[in-house]
């Protein structure tokens, strides 16, 4: 093995460690925590040495250079978007992504909805929630989704699976624990008046400094990057 497959395969078994770990102490499987693999800093050759490790699951941050990977990689992957995305963008994203984490409107959801019924296609996504209140996030605020969820459930042709969060930024892990914790309690207050085709299964929630305490509130996507890329 060349020194660039030795080191991805390393900090991979090291995440799943870890991911393992978090789970048992949950008294969850790790079988129910699916990992991201974000490749926003990551050069090609280190994605395909992943990929090659059976990661199939891919997280962009933008719709330009997710398509631009997309093209380069190959093999049985999946795209997630986990940036913001624009409405003038949402027509050439959704035949290549299998996954959109971040729909923070309802004007955004409507957008999609129509563009994947011009292209027959029924797009899956997660709906992104501010609960820090930091200005440069986007997403709903907890009560505004609340309060607008009647019309939210009403979307066709889009696959509403879960909620998204991200937790402020910390040197102590533990300082996400609220954030995921509420996002988690959200989600079942929401599925409570969804209906019974909308379980909203997945909470995506948790990046490399705090994915171990997502797990431990719930987390069923992680998204990490930075741990995966470490040493190269």
């Amino acid at each position: 093995m060349t020194r660039l497959e030795t080191t991805v395969e390393r900090n991979y078994q090291s995440v799943c460690e870890r991911i393992s770990a978090a789970a048992t102490r949950a008294g969850r499987s790790a079988d129910d925590v699916k990992l991201v693999a974000v490749t926003k800093y990551a050069e090609v050759e280190w994605v395909r040495a992943l990929v090659n490790l059976g990661v199939t699951e891919l997280g962009e941050n933008r719709p330009q250079q997710l398509q631009e990977r997309a093209e380069l990689i190959a093999g049985p992957v999946h795209w997630h978007l986990i940036g913001h995305l624009q409405r003038n963008k949402v027509r050439r994203m959704l035949p290549t992504v299998s996954l959109i984490h971040s729909v923070d409107s309802v004007r955004l959801l409507a957008e999609i909805e129509k563009q994947a019924s011009e292209l027959q296609l029924e797009s899956r996504v997660l709906l992104e929630v501010n609960l820090t209140g930091e200005e440069q996030k986007h997403g709903f605020r907890a009560d505004d989704l609340a309060a607008q969820w009647g019309d939210v459930i009403k979307a066709r042709g889009v696959r509403i699976e879960g909620l998204m969060a991200m937790a402020a930024y910390s040197d102590n892990p533990d300082d996400a624990r609220p954030v995921f914790k509420r996002l988690r309690e959200l989600r079942d207050q929401l599925a409570v008046r969804s209906p019974s085709d909308m379980p909203l299964a997945q909470l995506s929630m948790g990046m490399t400094g705090d994915f171990e305490i997502a797990i431990e509130e719930g987390a069923t996507l992680v998204r990490i990057g930075s741990a995966l890329w470490d040493g190269l």
